[in-house]
């Protein structure tokens, strides 16, 4: 009888996945390990308590990450579904739609760079309102884009019977749209939000190191060789997409197949 080795690779792709997770949690309750210590010296949760430790700022990175993420998600999410629509039926359609995709020619920092000059004049440099407006540069024409698929010529039939049977523009959004496209606003919304939650260049430079986020904390307790702090914020940091797929799996992807 021939040995099946296909358990034997799925358990050994299963530990190289989960891993670094594991490797992060177990840093992140540690402290005062120095070579050539084999295990810390110490380890529990006390790195854990600085989250609620002011002068540390874990907390309010992590509830400016939060509102940040879920401001641009939304209004990228609901933005981009309207504008897409305009778009889709424009007759410049194909034109509009390649300028969309200019944000992403430039890397974030260099884009941040050149926008900074205009933010600064118009007092939006340095503060939490110039950040969402900044990651919306980016997350909006990701949406527009997303949609575009949408606004196809069933859908465009459906809006008009809806039309032909006395409905007005509202009520074909809000009626029949709106839950259409139920399916593709959730997805959008969790990628548009990862894309905020994850994002580091332009908030390092519009932020201007005021507007403090786990991503800039990450970056900073790793410059500061400071390992521990470090691994706690990069937990906090993933907690959120870990659940959103979770969500976006259980939610979304099972009632659509």
């Amino acid at each position: 009888m021939v040995k099946s080795w296909k358990p034997f690779f799925v358990t050994i792709l299963i530990v190289l996945v989960l891993f670094p997770f594991i490797y992060l949690l177990l840093l992140s309750m540690s402290s005062g390990w120095a070579f050539p210590q084999i295990i810390p010296s110490n380890f529990g949760f006390d790195n854990w308590k600085a989250i609620t430790q002011s002068e540390v700022g874990l907390f309010t990175a992590l509830m400016n990450s939060i509102l940040i993420a879920l401001t641009v998600a939304s209004i990228a999410t609901f933005g981009g579904f309207i504008l897409s629509r305009i778009v889709a039926y424009h007759k410049q359609k194909n034109s509009l739609i390649l300028i969309s995709y200019f944000p992403y020619i430039l890397s974030p920092v260099v884009f941040g760079a050149c926008l900074s000059f205009f933010f600064m004049k118009v007092n939006l440099f340095g503060n939490m309102g110039g950040v969402i407006i900044a990651q919306l540069i980016i997350s909006l024409p990701y949406a527009l884009i997303f949609f575009g698929s949408f606004w196809n010529e069933k859908n465009r039939n459906i809006e008009n019977l809806v039309a032909t049977l006395g409905g007005n523009k509202i009520v074909s959004f809000v009626k029949v749209l709106l839950p259409l496209a139920k399916g593709l606003l959730l997805v959008c919304f969790f990628q548009t939000f990862l894309i905020s939650w994850f994002e580091y260049g332009l908030t390092a430079i519009i932020g201007l190191g005021k507007v403090q986020t786990l991503t800039i904390k990450v970056f900073l307790y790793i410059k500061e060789a400071n390992f521990f702090y470090g691994a706690l914020s990069s937990c906090l940091l993933i907690m959120p997409p870990v659940i959103l797929l979770y969500l976006n799996k259980r939610f979304v992807f099972n009632r659509m197949s």
